[in-house]
């Protein structure tokens, strides 16, 4: 399977998906013009990797300093095509990223891991 690599913008984070691997990156900033024409190479790529067996073991970083309201969702529903992983019998881990002064992402971070289930580990990074 084609690994995806979306080169980060001011508006947009990187993304890469590594089936190889089993590695799952988005980093940076999520304000695109439009949230669901940007995640739906995402989401999609991630419904292949679900149905053509996925790596026993997926990791996942997310590492965003910002995302908007309609990312949210999006975001939501990577990790709902994630949790389609999960269910499998294979291990996923979302390693949520937040600066040590961001209360905000952390309780994104703690919004996400209290709908879903995978399990979350929150990371706090230091400044």
């Amino acid at each position: 399977m084609e690994p995806l690599s979306i080169e980060g913008t001011p508006k947009t984070p990187t993304v890469i998906l590594d089936a190889e691997k089993g590695k799952i990156e988005i980093k940076g900033r999520s304000i695109p013009e439009n949230s669901i024409e940007f995640y739906k190479p995402v989401v999609d790529w991630l419904e292949k990797y679900s149905s053509e067996g996925p790596k026993k073991t997926t990791e996942v970083i997310i590492q965003l300093e910002y995302f908007n309201t309609s990312s949210s969702k999006c975001i939501l529903d990577v990790f709902k095509k994630l949790e389609g992983v999960h269910k499998n019998d294979n291990e996923v881990v979302i390693n949520w990223y937040y600066e040590e002064d961001d209360e905000d992402m952390l309780e994104a971070g703690e919004d996400y891991q209290s709908i879903l289930k995978i399990p979350f580990k929150m990371i706090e990074i230091e400044d």
